[in-house]
């Protein structure tokens, strides 16, 4: 979340920030209560110290009386403290809720706008296939070379599960390794991470885990939420982390599953693999000091288009309109694969995004570093980045790479992985 005080100092450039986002957050009303809040602040730090007078006085007293009219100042001091804390505590509370509401500032540079906003920055090395045949969609595709089990999905958890089949399963582990090993050289440490989190853990990195909005499936009777993202995760691991200067950048690069209830999802991206409730996915995540952010934003993106570029799939990188970067992106990249199945002759379809979240993250987290020398501790700053969402992918490997007999080209990249460079039809047993 942003600096209370921030906030409060410029109602008029957040609540711009919040317009050009598309929240409905009352900046104005926050910073009429964080005033009170103040102001009620004060008058119990006078009063507490009005009342440790009135205590130190009492011993100085020369008769009973004046003692006894002391102790009634002091408790009638208590009293008035207690009901202004009980105020000052309703205040607190209902300016936090409005705070966490507000979301993150936005890069100067950043589109404003919605999602037809947004702007194409440059394209990948590979250039869009042609076809001498009429290209199929995934779904087809893995009809014929018996990839998915869309059917058996609904009947065991119902409509967006799937099952992955035979080669599709060798894809999604060589996906997986694939991702890890340039990402290991390039200094991410990796993990694997739990499919849970408590809620604290999802509001601190900007997931809403309850309320009729959500996209996250809860546990009943728990504080537990499945994760949507490795980047609850990740971002969790360090909460209430001090940090030495010297330890940052951390880069760190996670396996996990993905649920999503996709709540309000329809039409035709709701076909196959694009859009369903669980995924596995490689994240980045990086902790870096303030001034190092921005580079560090620009280095994930360069590895996931080393990544795509490696798969040989057609992409653009589309920086992402205001009104579309979520609560916590101060500034977000996308990686948009070329689907030649997708509508009537191909279309583009998100793969992967990157963002830039500052310190509103850090500062729900509580997640700090120290230099040598300094005073006091600083808020990082965290990001993060898809290295391979495995469903999407998979979409856009064999709609790309899908050859006129039926079969699929496997990238040369995930060829050692793979053990093979083509997808044929499995013989049904």
């Amino acid at each position: 979340m942003l600096d209370r005080r921030f906030v409060a100092d410029n109602v008029d450039l957040v609540t711009t920030n919040c317009r050009n986002r598309g929240s409905t957050a009352d900046v104005g009303t926050f910073a009429d209560l964080d005033r009170l809040r103040r102001q009620l602040q004060a008058d119990v730090d006078r009063l507490n110290h009005e009342a440790g007078q009135v205590s130190k006085s009492i011993a100085k007293a020369t008769d009973a009386a004046e003692r006894e009219s002391r102790k009634a100042e002091g408790r009638r001091l208590r009293e008035e403290v207690g009901a202004i804390e009980e105020r000052l505590g309703r205040i607190a509370a209902e300016s936090e809720e409005i705070l966490r509401q507000i979301p993150n500032l936005t890069h100067p540079a950043a589109p404003v706008g919605g999602e037809d906003a947004a702007v194409e920055v440059r394209r990948g090395r590979t250039p869009l296939p042609t076809f001498e045949f009429t290209p199929l969609d995934h779904v087809a595709l893995g009809e014929k070379l018996r990839l998915f089990d869309f059917e058996a999905g609904a009947r065991v958890a119902g409509h967006g599960f799937y099952f992955l089949l035979n080669d599709a399963v060798l894809l999604e582990l060589a996906l997986q390794r694939y991702a890890l090993d340039l990402l290991v050289r390039e200094g991410f440490t990796a993990m694997t991470t739990p499919d849970l989190a408590r809620d604290t853990i999802l509001e601190g990195t900007g997931f809403m885990p309850r309320g009729n909005e959500t996209q996250i499936y809860s546990l009943k009777d728990s504080d537990l939420s499945l994760v949507a993202t490795a980047e609850i995760t990740l971002g969790g691991a360090f909460h209430e982390r001090i940090f030495e200067a010297e330890e940052l950048p951390l880069k760190l690069c996670g396996i996990s599953h993905c649920f999503r209830t996709e709540a309000g999802a329809h039409g035709k991206a709701t076909r196959g693999l694009y859009r369903v409730h669980q995924f596995t996915k490689v994240e980045m995540f990086a902790f870096t000091r303030p001034e190092e952010s921005e580079a560090m934003h620009d280095h994930l993106l360069e590895l996931e288009c080393r990544l795509f570029d490696g798969l040989e799939v057609p992409y653009r990188v589309i920086d992402t309109a205001s009104g579309d970067l979520g609560g916590p992106a101060y500034r977000k990249f996308d990686l948009e694969a070329w689907m030649p199945g997708r509508g009537t002759g191909g279309e583009w379809g998100e793969v992967t995004s990157t963002s830039n979240c500052t310190d509103f993250q850090a500062r729900r987290l509580a997640v700090r570093y120290r230099t040598p020398g300094g005073k006091g501790t600083q808020f990082v700053h965290t990001l993060n980045g898809t290295a391979i969402a495995i469903s999407r992918a998979i979409i856009a490997i064999i709609e790309n790479h899908q050859q006129a007999d039926g079969s699929v080209r496997v990238p040369a990249a995930l060829v050692p992985w793979m053990g093979k460079d083509r997808l044929v039809a499995t013989p049904t047993s």
